[in-house]
């Protein structure tokens, strides 16, 4: 039989396309900016076991519509703008510094520390806080921990706003963190950040450098320990935004704050982020299925790639999915910035956004 005369083969059987994803450009005209700063009205410090005190603050307004805010890292902690992505006059804002991180005691903690453990400190908080059900904001590991929360305890949750996408899978974590030949990627798009990085481990141990970066970290040499912090703190500073931002990259030289970051980090990391499986955040979307959701994603982003975005878009095709075409990982990429904005107003009931 030619080969022109052979019967096609079958189509191959393809899962159903989700919704065609929103885009957008940090180039659009009528982009929307923070909310101008704000001072919390209160403040808490809520001790969640015998090692670990958290500190909480509110903002806004005390009679205002109820939104945690879940911060990146792990270990990253809470900053001042994370306030300004809510209308202070509709919101009632709850932030808290995660177990070891920011302002929270004591610093760069990893016993009892473990996402298991976050997601019940986020009940807490809202135990704390007096609130019934609230609206849910988290992005890069603030993500993962809202998904995390909400899939444990979706009865708590009105919405989920979502950025940057990490859904904590060994191959996520070897395309950043790992070299080219152990499965990386973003150094091959960010070679000359990756150097210093790579380069502190031996060449004996750079087939897995969580793990060595890991072992730095929870040793005993203090001088070792700061400089395995500052250079892992360095190479995600330096990646998270589509243009490098020298001034969070100079954050990586602040010791208390890259300790922090990097230990519970590594921590995290090293142990797979404690779920029972790769997929579990991807296998059990049914739970939250019907929460009214937003997901934002740079296109460009390297620290949380594209990818993990897509996957839950592809399993949860009843959120709403906006690319965004030329930005990277940074919830301060303009375009990104804009979309959360637009997506808090959505949520809390403000103008038309």
């Amino acid at each position: 039989m030619s080969a022109s005369s052979a019967p096609a083969p079958a189509p191959s059987a393809a899962a159903p396309h989700p919704p065609h994803p929103q885009t957008g450009f940090s180039s659009d005209p009528n982009l929307r900016l923070l909310y101008p700063p704000i001072e919390p009205y209160k403040t808490h410090s809520l001790k969640v076991d015998g090692v670990h005190t958290l500190y909480v603050e509110e903002c806004g307004n005390q009679h205002g519509v109820p939104v945690v805010f879940l911060h990146g890292g792990p270990g990253g902690g809470c900053g001042v703008d994370d306030r300004r992505f809510f209308n202070p006059s509709a919101y009632r804002v709850i932030l808290f510094d995660q177990r070891g991180a920011g302002r929270s005691t004591p610093p760069a903690e990893l016993k009892d520390n473990d996402t298991w453990k976050l997601v019940e400190d986020v009940e807490r908080v809202r135990a704390l806080v007096g609130v019934e059900r609230w609206h849910v904001f988290g992005g890069s590991w603030g993500s993962t921990l809202a998904l995390s929360y909400a899939i444990t305890y979706p009865t708590r949750v009105v919405s989920l706003t979502l950025r940057g996408i990490f859904l904590l899978r060994p191959a996520e974590l070897a395309w950043f963190y790992q070299n080219p030949s152990h499965g990386g990627g973003a150094a091959w798009i960010y070679p000359d950040a990756f150097e210093p990085y790579e380069y502190f481990i031996p060449e004996a141990e750079r087939g897995d450098l969580v793990k060595a970066y890991y072992d730095r970290l929870v040793g005993d040499r203090e001088e070792v320990k700061k400089e395995a912090a500052r250079r892992w703190a360095a190479w995600e500073c330096g990646t998270s935004r589509l243009a490098v931002d020298e001034g969070l990259v100079a954050k990586a030289e602040n010791p208390a704050w890259a300790m922090a970051f990097a230990r519970i980090e590594a921590h995290y990391f090293r142990h797979a982020g404690f779920f029972p499986t790769d997929s579990w955040i991807l296998d059990n979307v049914d739970k939250i299925r019907h929460i009214p959701a937003v997901i934002v994603q740079g296109r460009y982003d390297v620290v949380c790639p594209a990818k993990s975005a897509w996957d839950l878009h592809r399993a949860w095709p009843e959120a709403e999915f906006c690319w965004l075409q030329d930005c990277g990982h940074s919830a301060k990429e303009p375009g990104i910035r804009d979309r959360l904005v637009r997506a808090t107003d959505r949520f809390g009931g403000v103008g038309t956004a």
